[in-house]
């Protein structure tokens, strides 16, 4: 499974790529803002800075909901780095825009998806990715690891070279199941990748080992 980190934290994103597990970075409008990214101009240069810490794909998202305006926006962020995924909405004008971009090579990721019959249309179209939000579902009592099953299933059956990437992750037990599941991709705060590091044991066995240790040292 590729880990990708949800931010547009420079930072996180830095020791996200130091830990040594980091294969890309998901980002939209509403994560600029929350680190004070504002102005076209700024985001761009927001972006370009990303890719040039990480290996790996970077979602960048478009704003415009009609076809002409998706168009317009996906063919500027892709210009700005290769490692650029353009983030369309599961929308009518975003299925369209999925094709087109498929046919013209540009990669893409369809966000918003909260259905198996969303994400079959996303890969039918030729979408790169596709982001179910699990996190969401579950906060409106619907199992959101169901939908991430399903679409695996689906993509399965009939071949789809579209990889899921499962989006709106809260804690590590999506994480691990996502992976039982087959999910290609999580994305996810740093701070979760951060708890998969936490046990009570390997903490009590450190400090004993530790304590151990200290007894042979001068």
């Amino acid at each position: 499974m590729k880990f990708f980190i949800d931010t547009a934290n420079l930072d996180e994103i830095r020791e996200a790529h130091e830990l040594g597990v980091l294969d890309g970075v998901t980002t939209n409008p509403s994560l600029m803002a929350k680190v004070g990214i504002k102005g076209k101009e700024n985001i761009l240069k927001h972006y370009k800075a990303i890719c040039e810490i990480v290996d790996g794909d970077v979602s960048a998202e478009v704003i415009s909901t009609d076809f002409k305006g998706i168009i317009k926006e996906g063919e500027e962020l892709a210009e700005i780095d290769e490692k650029i995924v353009v983030k369309v909405p599961m929308i009518k004008d975003g299925v369209k825009a999925l094709k087109y971009f498929s046919e013209k090579e540009i990669k893409t990721n369809c966000t918003l998806v909260f259905s198996a019959g969303q994400a079959l249309l996303a890969a039918k179209a030729g979408a790169t990715y596709v982001s179910p939000f699990l996190g969401r579902l579950d906060d409106i009592s619907y199992d959101g690891l169901e939908l991430i099953e399903s679409i695996v299933g689906i993509y399965e059956n009939y071949g789809f070279h579209t990889q899921v990437l499962a989006a709106s992750i809260r804690h590590p037990v999506h994480i691990l199941k996502c992976a039982e599941i087959g999910a290609d991709v999580a994305t996810l705060p740093l701070s979760v990748i951060l708890q998969l590091l936490n046990h009570p044991l390997t903490d009590s066995g450190l400090k004993k080992f530790l304590e151990d240790a200290a007894k042979f040292v001068g």
